[in-house]
């Protein structure tokens, strides 16, 4: 925060970054959204298995949920504008962002899961699956709060 920054000034900058920061998230899962939805209507959809078939509709319920947390700041945000609420909408959009951002990590798992399962099967599923789910609690989640914690 600027020494000059008064605290309406340090919200405006905030809840900017914030909307930004979206911007990056939600072209993601908008891709990921469509490609889910196309995948039924490929001819290969036919011999899904059973696993297969529950580990694409989570993952579609995931993009969804996903893509509504993530746009939702931006609805609040317009809805809210000019109401003097600032301050909770930014508390209120980040957890919003968080909520998208972790079930987005779910839904990406998933894509990881389901395509490794029609390629190779067996281990190299929980493998690959395993390893994606990893990587993402620990870059978006462990890492920030490891050093929130140091803090």
């Amino acid at each position: 925060m600027a020494a000059d920054e008064d605290k309406q000034e340090k919200l405006d900058r905030e809840l900017i970054e914030l909307l930004n920061e979206l911007r990056v998230a939600i072209p993601g899962i908008q891709v990921l959204f469509a490609f889910l939805l196309t995948v039924p209507f490929t001819q290969r959809f036919n011999t899904v298995t059973e696993f297969q078939e529950y580990t694409y509709y989570v993952t579609l319920l995931c993009a969804a949920v996903a893509s509504a947390l993530l746009i939702a700041p931006s609805s609040y945000h317009r809805v809210r504008f000019r109401q003097q609420d600032k301050q909770q909408m930014l508390i209120t959009s980040n957890r919003l962002a968080i909520a998208g951002l972790a079930v987005l990590a779910v839904a990406m798992t998933g894509v990881v899961v389901l395509i490794t399962d029609v390629l190779f099967q067996d281990a190299m599923v929980v493998v690959a699956g395993g390893a994606v789910a990893l990587m993402f609690a620990w870059f978006w989640y462990g890492l920030p709060l490891s050093r929130r914690a140091q803090d």
